[in-house]
């Protein structure tokens, strides 16, 4: 045996006393941090471009495909579209901007689907649901805040019922804020109020929290399948509304106010500065984000493409909104300045994402329609998130009933119905968000709903019939629902 030496081997790592692996470097006791980030497996090494590039192409062929589909096919109808048109209507500014405005409500309401979807349930009540918030703010204003007399007296007794219903499972659920609201629900229903629009799109906000509140409970408490609970209640729910407004009847929305909202636009200094605070506001975000991960030693993408990520942002948002600035109308009457409900989706697609991305809530959602038992064994509470997507999926079709009510002006029995629904699941599915959970963003709806948009109103334009908007609606959703399935198997293989 070899005499040994004082000199330790350069070519071997020294072990620790245990043997158990090598042992603290000189920069490791001066680090202590990055030692720690090492153990628990942190990747802390900054990408550079070329990277970065690998890394997202690498993802799109393991099925990590978001939203690009979408946006490929929205660049591509747009090209299709504006191509077939020999008119030049379809890329008119003001067509474009009647485009917001037509799709708004819909997308507010796949908005709301996208928190019920990620975590692998359904929610096909929310369009009647929509229809019977939208029924009370409707005969509220038209019978000049008197409820009890619209509705008579059994109806509403059993309305309020309801509500007290609503209040007491999102107690028992512990949603504080939805028993919060459904109580506001009730102040206003029993104290009344005299007709006012803010109040009156408040208290369908309310109705619609209810609404998710009684949802919620049979899904996430009782046990009772999604499909099955909300399939019931897209029935009842359509009930109530032929029983509030009457078969054939129609309640006229004439005030002002809630005409404005899908109709009016902002005036052009207005249009400017909602471009700077949302622009500034998404360049704040992202370099803030930059400059944390970078403090911490974790994991970044490159701050040049970061840059061109933000240039290309607010490029496009500064030429939307100048576009948008300029008069559109036809006629004498100038119309110019960006819709009112650009800002409304722009709000709740903030909110949305960050409840999704920068909460322990939003965290959970994700853990539960990843894998709901080892939520579950993990400490979440899962039948609190499984109710309260319900509630919010709710909240979001009531906001978005204001928007379609105040787009053709009334209420009819038919709202909420018919394919309303079934166009706002399709564009939380079209836009990138899974079907089987756990996969998915707020923003998905957004883009989604732009493509249903953009295929009924240049279908129209060409003159197609109903007929055909249909069959072409069907088949991008069935592509956007394939696309969904190859990517979740490709994600599969790749181990992801």
């Amino acid at each position: 045996m070899a005499a040994p030496t004082d000199k330790p081997d350069t070519d071997q790592p020294d072990l620790d006393k245990k043997g158990a692996g090598p042992a603290t470097t000189a920069a490791e006791r001066a680090n202590p941090a990055s030692t720690r980030s090492a153990d628990f497996g942190i990747d802390t090494t900054a990408k550079s471009t070329s990277e970065a590039i690998r890394g997202y192409l690498t993802g799109l062929r393991n099925g990590d495909l978001g939203s690009l589909p979408a946006l490929l096919g929205l660049a591509a109808l747009f090209i299709l579209f504006t191509a077939l048109d020999s008119g030049g209507t379809f890329p008119s500014l003001l067509n474009l901007a009647n485009l917001l405005q037509q799709g708004a409500g819909r997308t507010i309401i796949a908005m709301g689907l996208v928190f019920v979807l990620l975590t692998g349930e359904i929610d096909l009540a929310a369009g009647t649901a929509s229809g019977l918030t939208a029924s009370v703010m409707a005969l509220h204003l038209v019978r000049d805040g008197n409820l009890l007399g619209a509705m008579g007296t059994t109806v509403f007794v059993l309305f309020a019922a309801v509500i007290v219903v609503g209040i007491v499972l999102a107690v028992l659920l512990r949603i504080w804020a939805a028993a919060a609201f459904a109580g506001l629900a009730l102040l206003l229903l029993v104290v009344g109020f005299p007709p006012n629009p803010w109040l009156e799109m408040l208290l369908a906000v309310c109705v619609g929290i209810v609404i998710g509140c009684i949802t919620g409970f049979l899904v996430a408490r009782v046990g009772m399948p999604s499909f099955v609970v909300t399939l019931a209640l897209f029935i009842a729910w359509q009930g109530i509304i032929l029983q509030l407004i009457g078969d054939g009847g129609t309640l006229g929305l004439r005030d002002p106010v809630i005409n404005a909202v899908a109709n009016g636009n902002l005036s052009t200094l207005g249009s400017w500065l909602l471009f700077v605070v949302a622009a500034g506001g998404y360049a704040a975000v992202l370099l803030n984000r930059q400059v944390s991960r970078r403090k911490l030693g974790l994991v970044a993408q490159p701050t040049g493409l970061v840059l061109l990520k933000i240039g290309a942002v607010v490029l496009l948002a500064a030429v939307a909104t100048f576009l948008l600035t300029l008069d559109r109308s036809p006629g004498a009457l100038p119309i110019a300045g960006v819709p009112y409900v650009v800002p409304v989706v722009l709000v709740l697609l903030v909110l949305g994402t960050y409840t999704l991305d920068r909460t322990r809530f939003g965290r959970h959602i994700y853990a539960v329609g990843g894998n709901r038992e080892a939520a579950r064994r993990a400490g979440i509470d899962v039948a609190r998130i499984r109710a309260s997507v319900f509630v919010i999926a709710s909240a979001f079709a009531a906001i978005g009933a204001i928007v379609y009510s105040s787009k053709v002006g009334s209420v009819s029995p038919s709202a909420g119905g018919g394919n309303t629904l079934l166009f706002a699941v399709g564009a939380a599915v079209i836009g990138g968000t899974s079907l089987f959970g756990g996969r998915g963003r707020v923003s998905n709806a957004v883009i989604g709903g732009a493509v249903l948009a953009t295929v009924e109103n240049g279908l129209g334009l060409l003159g197609q019939p109903a007929a055909v908007v249909f069959v072409v609606t069907g088949l991008v959703l069935l592509l956007a629902a394939g696309v969904d399935v190859l990517s979740r198997r490709r994600s599969a293989v790749a181990g992801r």
